[in-house]
């Protein structure tokens, strides 16, 4: 199948540690919650991801560290630097993208990983996990980690690279357009966004990205992250953080109805919407690079997967929240072990 790209997606741009900091104080402000549960109604904000039902399916997704996802620095950067780029995730190997009937009501429970829980990065490519593990992130082409809690990558705000000319030849106003009607690209990775700004769009979008989620569950992952939850930081305005929060409901619901977890990737500005989104733990990149961690940490209980690209943020994050928060430090590549591969936790 398919493998991801080998640069982790360091797209997002890093949240302010004022911001992170807000956050936090609107939480113990009464905003505090332990843990998302899923929400069911889906409100006016919207956001952006995979179209209507195409004909065929679209290219697998590799890895962006995520994974969802190149490093993730602040511009090359799903990422932040100021010391160094923020790496939001690594894409992935693609297919086309396949539209399929929402999954109906099941008995299934929802289970989220267990907080502070050996954690392993692998959404650039699988290998086999460091003996203590028990969480791992994969991309939703790769096989799920034998007996380990295994965490479902999904690029499900932008396009794959190799996957825009399905996009244009089945599903052209999915695309977010400028006014000339030129693809407006998340131009570090060369990724097209979705147009998530109207609910008929998001209805459409929800079908094939739900298609997706709904395969992780069938190849047997017990959550998934959506990647690229800020990609209207990308938008030149045309889109807005309340059209992928309504987005994100919709795939939220999705998850659920098929028996997993869903987590909240990156985006602190979302945090205090995470119970109506539905979001039960998150995935941060470089939290303790750009002192997000103590952010995430209340909003989820705890349940927080941290990934550093740098020293200096893995040593932060150590140091801060290795007693409570799942935290490991993976080459930008997250690669396989060998060349560039770089895995370490506290």
């Amino acid at each position: 199948m398919p493998k991801h790209a080998p640069t982790p997606f360091r797209r997002r741009k890093s949240t302010r540690a004022a911001l992170a900091a807000g956050v936090v104080a609107a939480l113990g402000a009464g905003v505090l919650f332990t843990q998302a549960n899923a929400s069911s109604g889906d409100t006016q904000p919207r956001t952006a991801r995979n179209a209507t039902t195409p004909a065929t399916a679209e290219p697998t997704p590799p890895a962006k560290a995520g994974p969802t996802t190149a490093p993730k620095p602040s511009a090359p950067a799903k990422a932040k630097p100021t010391t160094a780029p923020k790496p939001t995730t690594t894409r992935r190997a693609t297919t086309t993208p396949k539209a399929t009937a929402p999954a109906g009501p099941t008995t299934a429970k929802v289970t989220p990983p267990t907080a502070n829980a050996p954690f392993d990065y692998q959404i650039g490519s699988p290998y086999s996990p460091p003996k203590n593990v028990q969480v791992v992130s994969r991309d939703r082409t790769a096989k799920p980690a034998a007996g380990l809690y295994t965490i479902c990558y999904v690029n499900a705000f932008q396009t794959q690279p190799d996957a825009l000319d399905w996009w244009e030849k089945n599903q052209p106003d999915l695309l977010l357009r400028d006014r000339s009607g030129t693809p407006v690209q998340d131009e570090d990775w060369g990724e097209v966004l979705l147009d998530t700004s109207t609910a008929g769009k998001r209805e459409r979008l929800a079908k094939i990205v739900g298609g997706w989620i709904d395969g992780c569950a069938k190849s047997g992952f017990q959550a998934v992250e959506p990647d690229n939850l800020d990609s209207y930081e990308r938008s030149g305005n045309r889109l807005t953080k309340q059209h992928n929060a309504a987005f994100a409901r919709l795939l939220a619901q999705r998850a659920h109805a098929a028996g997993l977890a869903i987590g909240q990737k990156n985006t602190t500005e979302l945090l205090p919407e995470r119970r109506t989104i539905g979001f039960d733990f998150a995935v941060a990149e470089e939290c303790g690079q750009y002192e997000e961690c103590e952010a995430y940490a209340a909003a989820y209980a705890d349940r927080v997967y941290v990934i550093e690209y740098t020293d200096t943020g893995y040593s932060r994050a150590c140091s801060g929240w290795g007693g409570r928060l799942s935290v490991v430090q993976r080459d930008l590549d997250v690669s396989a072990p060998g060349g560039s591969y770089r895995y370490r936790a506290c």
